[in-house]
């Protein structure tokens, strides 16, 4: 999640993708996420296994700002608000 591409960058882990942006966008979700307004989503990665979630989770968070940037521009260059294309 991002609040724009020289703004905050937020990462984190969900269940349900669909909700946890519904969430972040309607300001739901208190502290940090409402604070630096973290509204669109420019990044996700899919996986059925829990555990790799929460290790790639805690892997990125530990990465470098210009490291985050070009995995998210890698595939969302122009930073589009995902969001619509999960629906």
């Amino acid at each position: 999640m991002s609040s724009g591409r020289i703004g905050t960058l937020y990462i984190g882990v969900t269940s349900n993708l669909i909700r946890r942006v519904y969430e972040h966008k309607n300001d739901l979700l208190g502290g940090f996420k409402r604070k630096y307004q973290v509204h669109d989503l420019v990044y996700f990665e899919h996986t059925n296994d829990s555990l790799a979630a929460i290790t790639r989770e805690k892997q990125l968070k530990k990465w470098k700002r210009k490291w985050k940037l070009e995995l998210i521009e890698e595939s969302n260059p122009d930073w589009k608000d995902l969001f619509e294309e999960l629906k």
